[in-house]
């Protein structure tokens, strides 16, 4: 909270990492100057004035403004924290709408998880304009983006509304666990290509359209393109110049147990002639089979041919929006304490 500080010292206690990385993110910010920035909150005492919680619902949880169990200025610091276990939360502040066609979205903030999380949100959501009071889980939005942490699950979510459909990201990079400060930022870019940074560190990268099912496939097998008879499917074959040794057969699959012994009482006029039991023969080999060696009519796993989908549209306004104008936090967390601070849209 307050003037810009991007909490790096409530994640590094050194003095002089801290320093470097403060001058670091500075040249960040003075880059930051030369585009337009449609909104920034760093909560200070009055953020209340700017964002509004949801009275959708009359049980969400209570944000409350704190720097923290540890942090390197207690007023710079400071951020809203979820403050009620097992909570759903809803949270949201709106600005002047804008388009960002033709140029960078850029969508970041910082979230300390110093509860050590178990189970909860920690991601934001970028709307259109929302009146505030209405804002829950079902509110239309353009992106949600963050970490998510629940049990096995530790991903960062990047999830675009297109067309009716929230689309999930295809990939699912591991987020940060610890209990410190860590900055995530998504950019998606006017030629439909994007990245997402953690710590100002990038963590992954691509397209749009290949990241996510924003359209229909280029291609589809050709469902009129059959498997010739003669197409061979297996990968190895019995050796034909492999021959079954002469002396395979020798041993029976079961012999009497050597080690077995008539029974002291054993009457052979009552009980007939003893025999030991029979148990499975050791030197027994077994069926023979040759060995196998790869074949050389293999022609590998057959597919059919792809060919142009007649279902396919492009689309080249994926990732782009005339009427971005609210930002909200709207989530869940059972174990609540998490910190959020540093907001900014560009």
């Amino acid at each position: 909270g307050g003037g810009g500080n991007l909490q790096i010292s409530k994640s590094f206690r050194d003095p002089l990492l801290c320093s470097m990385l403060r001058f670091l993110l500075g040249l960040l910010l003075v880059e930051a100057v030369f585009c337009t920035t449609y909104f920034k909150e760093t909560f200070g005492s009055d953020w209340e004035k700017t964002w509004t919680p949801s009275s959708k619902k009359s049980d969400y949880g209570k944000w409350k403004l704190t720097s923290g169990k540890f942090y390197g200025d207690k007023e710079k610091d400071q951020g809203i924290q979820t403050s009620q276990d097992a909570k759903f939360y809803a949270v949201s502040a709106s600005f002047d709408e804008f388009s960002n066609e033709g140029k960078d979205l850029v969508i970041q903030f910082s979230v300390k998880h110093e509860q050590n999380i178990d189970c909860g949100g920690g991601y934001v959501k970028v709307m259109p304009t929302t009146d505030a009071a209405q804002v829950d889980g079902d509110s239309k939005y353009y992106v949600m983006f963050g970490p998510d942490i629940c049990g096995a699950t530790k991903k960062i979510h990047f999830i675009f509304h297109y067309k009716g459909k929230n689309l999930l990201w295809k990939k699912e990079p591991r987020c940060e666990t610890d209990t410190f400060s860590h900055v995530y930022t998504a950019i998606i870019k006017p030629d439909g290509t994007y990245e997402v940074l953690v710590d100002q560190v990038k963590k992954e990268s691509g397209t749009l359209e290949e990241d996510w099912d924003f359209l229909k496939p280029k291609t589809i097998p050709d469902p009129n393109d059959k498997k010739p008879k003669d197409w061979v499917d297996e990968a190895e074959m019995a050796d034909p110049e492999d021959k079954k040794p002469d002396d395979w057969d020798d041993e029976p699959e079961q012999i009497a147990d050597p080690e077995a012994t008539q029974p002291d009482d054993w009457d052979e006029e009552e009980d007939g002639k003893w025999e030991a039991p029979m148990i499975s023969n050791p030197k027994f080999k077994g069926e023979w089979k040759a060995k196998m060696i790869p074949n050389p009519e293999y022609k590998g796993v057959w597919k059919p041919k792809e060919i142009d989908n007649p279902e396919y549209e492009a689309d080249d306004n994926l990732g782009k929006y005339t009427d971005v104008g609210s930002v909200a936090f709207d989530l869940w967390q059972g174990k609540s304490g998490s910190i959020f601070d540093n907001v900014i849209i560009t």
